[in-house]
């Protein structure tokens, strides 16, 4: 392969689809309009690829064969706007990852919440089993890296709309769609129905060889699954329905058909609680029977699970009062589901970037279960004004040392204070990883 490849933003996906491009044997060029960490430029060094930062060379990148765009980069942007302009091909790099991993099979999970959770489920399931497997996406390498330096047989990738949607061939052998609720609608134009169709994306290529794995709970998903269900196999999972095929859940009991291969385990082992676990649970056990996992592996992982960082991740119990990191919560549905699995008072930390946020969704959960909140956000107007009414004190912090003081301070023996901030947190942290870690430290400082 001989061809000029740019690739238009240095984070970690477009470092590997740097790295794949050289091993490929392709020219390649990094363009990034901010700046890029040290790191990745050490690592561009020792590969000899060339890159520029704080802005873009149009002369440049309009003489390439192939443009890799990394998920971060909107459409709007006024490079990808001329490079589209121009007729050239742009890709993104879970598209250019699949264009070489040979006969390796690819689970694909995507959705608005618990993709992430879903993901590493499936993962620890198949690592469990022995399977010479990878977890990569927007967790664990990128997709594109983890071809380039350790290829495996079995990729277990969370995906994002923004990958999708420049994907052109990229079919895995399972597709996952946890659920669709109003998310990222700033890169949609607001409109609900494009995020929609991005979503459903994950399956645009999929034939009748291949598995599509929905949840038949999910409102959204269910109104506009005939409008781009193929020939691809489907199975559902639920916890109102049964079926001969697919997950449900039924009298406590996990409930797993595919083929010959049928699992029924007590949802009380699950290491994993809530009832956003068990929808995650029921799609991970199914994706990995149907890639070839037995089901006494399925019931021994489901028994084992590790819960992921800064997802529902007890951090410590102090005075009584225990504190719980949900920094992963970046939208509403997420924090939803936090505090519906709450059984003790709460103190929630909430806010950030908001992106077109609907609090009235979480009214009723917050009356229930929550006394206080606490504001940790450059601008927290519209949460006050969604939750006056309804909660008793309201704390404005911008930093994350107050607000764990703050909510200390507000709790009583016996509470939780739970981080769930239901919003990005680009306008304090440098994502939420950084705002997870923060909180994990204002704590232990207590």
């Amino acid at each position: 392969m001989n061809e000029s490849i740019v690739i238009l933003g240095a984070g970690e996906s477009g470092m590997g689809a740097a790295l794949l491009a050289t091993r490929q044997g392709c020219t390649v060029f990094m363009s990034d309009g901010g700046t890029i960490s040290e790191k990745n430029k050490n690592e561009m060094a020792s590969h000899q690829i060339r890159f520029e930062e704080n802005g873009h060379s149009e002369n440049e990148i309009l003489k390439a064969d192939l443009v890799i765009k990394s998920p971060g980069i909107a459409d709007s942007a006024a490079i990808v706007q001329k490079v589209r302009k121009a007729g050239m091909e742009v890709i993104s790099e879970i598209e250019f990852a699949y264009r070489f991993k040979g006969d390796s099979r690819i689970v694909a999970v995507t959705g608005s919440n618990g993709k992430t959770t879903t993901t590493s489920m499936v993962f620890q399931i198949c690592k469990a089993s022995g399977l010479d497997v990878a977890m990569v996406g927007n967790i664990g390498y990128s997709f594109a890296r983890q071809v380039a330096l350790d290829p495996k047989k079995v990729y277990v990738a969370e995906v994002s709309s923004f990958q999708l949607d420049d994907i052109k061939t990229f079919r895995p052998d399972v597709a996952v769609l946890t659920n669709i609720t109003e998310d990222h609608l700033d890169r949609y134009d607001n409109q609900f129905e494009n995020y929609i169709k991005s979503k459903f994306r994950i399956m645009r290529f999929q034939t009748e060889d291949d598995v599509f794995i929905y949840n038949a709970d999910d409102e959204v998903t269910m109104k506009h699954l005939d409008k781009f269900l193929n020939k691809v196999k489907s199975l559902p999972f639920s916890m109102r329905k049964q079926f001969p095929e697919g997950a449900y859940i039924s009298d406590h009991q996990l409930h797993v058909r595919f083929k010959d291969e049928k699992i029924e385990t007590s949802i009380e082992d699950f290491t994993l609680k809530g009832k956003h676990n068990k929808y995650n649970t029921m799609a991970a056990s199914l994706a990995s029977v149907v890639v070839g996992v037995k089901k006494e592996s399925v019931r021994n992982a489901l028994t084992t699970m590790e819960s992921l960082e800064h997802r529902m991740q007890p951090v410590a119990t102090i005075g009584g009062v225990e504190f719980i990191n949900d920094s992963k919560a970046t939208n509403i549905n997420s924090t939803w589901y936090a505090l519906e699995s709450m059984e003790k008072p709460v103190v929630l930390i909430l806010g950030g970037v908001d992106k077109g946020n609907d609090y009235r969704i979480l009214k009723d959960l917050v009356e229930e279960k929550v006394h206080t909140i606490v504001c940790l956000g450059v601008d927290n107007k519209k949460i006050h004004k969604a939750f006056q009414d309804v909660v008793k004190n309201i704390v404005d912090t911008t930093d994350t040392t107050s607000a764990v003081k703050a909510a200390f301070q507000a709790a009583s023996k016996g509470d939780v204070v739970l981080l769930s901030p239901a919003c990005a947190s680009f306008d304090l942290f440098r994502n939420y990883e950084d705002r997870g870690n923060q909180f994990i430290a204002a704590v232990k400082d207590l």
